[in-house]
C-alpha cells in the first residue's frame, strides 16, 4: 500500500465532507447517542471549508491510498482564532485541532500521527501546556513537542477525539 499526503483543496471537499459526517456519526454513536435526523451538515460544512480555506484560517492535510484509486483514507484540520491574550497564551492566538479521522480499514498504521505532524508543522504551532478535558496534546501522540518542534506563538486546543477501535 502506497500512502501519500497532500493539503486539502476544493477538489476534495465532497469526499472530506462525507468523511467529516462519518466521523461525527461514529463519535455520536460510540457515546450511545442517536444522530439527529433533521440536521443536514453538508451545506454548512461546504461553506465553512470554502470560506476558511480562502481566508487562511483553516488548514487540512489528507492521507491518500494510491493503490486504491487515490482513495482519501484520513483527514486532519486546524482552525485559527484569536482571543484576548492571557497568562498562558500571551499572543492570544489559538490553533483548534479538529477533523482528525482515519478510515476504519486503515487504522493503527500511523496515518493519524503523520497527519497530525503535518498539520502542526503547516500551522507552525506547538504547545507544551495546552490542555482540554484533561488531555495534554503531547501525551495524545506520545511526543514532546518542545524537543521535536520549534516554539511558535500559537497554543493548541484539542477540539476533537481520536476515534480508535
Amino acid at each position: 500500500m502506497e500512502i501519500v499526503y497532500k493539503k486539502l483543496t476544493e477538489k476534495e471537499l465532497d469526499t472530506v465532507i462525507k468523511m467529516r459526517i462519518d466521523q461525527l456519526t461514529e463519535e455520536y454513536t460510540s457515546e450511545g447517542r442517536t444522530v439527529p435526523e433533521d440536521v443536514d451538515l453538508n451545506a454548512a460544512l461546504l461553506e465553512f471549508y470554502k470560506k476558511n480555506m480562502a481566508a487562511g484560517t483553516y488548514v487540512s492535510w489528507l492521507a491518500i491510498d494510491k493503490d486504491a484509486d487515490d482513495k482519501i483514507i484520513g483527514t486532519s484540520g486546524m482552525s485559527f482564532a484569536e482571543k484576548p491574550p492571557y497568562f498562558t497564551c500571551p499572543s492570544g492566538k489559538l490553533g483548534i485541532l479538529s477533523s482528525m479521522y482515519t478510515d476504519p480499514d486503515y487504522r493503527r498504521l500511523g496515518i493519524a500521527t503523520e497527519l497530525l505532524d503535518r498539520v502542526l508543522k503547516e500551522a507552525k504551532v506547538v504547545t507544551s501546556n495546552g490542555i482540554i478535558a484533561g488531555n495534554n496534546l503531547k501525551d495524545i501522540i506520545g511526543k514532546t513537542f518542545k524537543k521535536d518542534m520549534p516554539d511558535y506563538s500559537y497554543h493548541i486546543i484539542v477540539a476533537c477525539f481520536f476515534v480508535i477501535t
